[in-house]
């Protein structure tokens, strides 16, 4: 149980931690060095992130924080560093979704290259009902502007087919890993310098940096923590 990476030209990190998938600080920190040290292999052609259990990814571990609010730094700097591996991985990120995927878990689905979801796939950002704020910056690299907005304030999910229908969710599946492992090794074959190439001059391209709008997100957590209002974090 934990993070495990199975290495190879397609490499699996796979997040095992009961009862929901929610991460600490250090798990999300374990996270972030599994995927840089596989980015990071040239042997890795391919990263697939997917997880064991009842969902993708529950969030933060709300009861560490319980134990100790002084975690939350901590837990922020993690996210963030998680987040950030992600989306500089030098080769592509498949990120295949089953069950939740709630608050951090929609940082690691938006900050992927491509997302494969399970058919019982939900994602969510319960942030605002927990009196935090975060990942918005992720949910909007996979639902439009409007749809991000009405989902961060209601906190409403949405359902893998609503994605795919919006086209941020490439195939919706009843086979997740089969279906995650023959997206990979598409990608697989093709040359891997021009693949490590092509994730690079993709990431140059984009219209918002993610690192950056993330972290002002975060500052508004902060606030509301010093202001009383967390309930939890996700």
């Amino acid at each position: 149980m934990g993070i495990e990476a199975i290495p190879g030209e397609i490499t699996e990190i796979v997040v095992d931690v009961p009862p929901v998938n929610a991460l600490t600080a250090r798990g999300w920190n374990d996270l972030a060095r599994a995927v840089r040290q596989a980015g990071q292999d040239p042997a890795t052609r391919v990263v697939v992130l997917r997880a064991e259990g009842r969902g993708f990814n529950a969030g933060v571990d709300v009861k560490e924080l319980e134990r100790d609010p002084g975690q939350m730094v901590a837990v922020n700097r993690g996210c963030y560093e998680a987040f950030a591996a992600v989306y500089e991985c030098e080769v592509p990120v498949i990120a295949a979704v089953h069950g939740y995927c709630l608050g951090g878990g929609v940082g690691l689905a938006g900050n992927a290259d491509i997302v494969v979801a399970a058919e019982d796939a939900y994602f969510a950002l319960p942030e605002v009902d927990r009196g935090a704020l975060g990942a918005a910056t992720h949910l909007a690299r996979l639902v439009p502007q409007h749809l991000m907005r009405a989902m961060v304030y209601t906190c409403r999910p949405v359902t893998a087919q609503e994605l795919h229908a919006h086209g941020s969710v490439l195939h919706v599946t009843g086979k997740l890993r089969e279906t995650a492992m023959e997206v990979a090794a598409q990608i697989a074959a093709k040359d891997p310098y021009v693949i490590r190439r092509a994730k690079e001059s993709l990431n140059g391209i984009d219209p918002v940096d993610p690192k950056g709008s993330y972290r002002f997100e975060q500052g508004f957590t902060f606030e509301l923590n010093l202001m009383g209002k967390r309930r939890g974090l996700g």
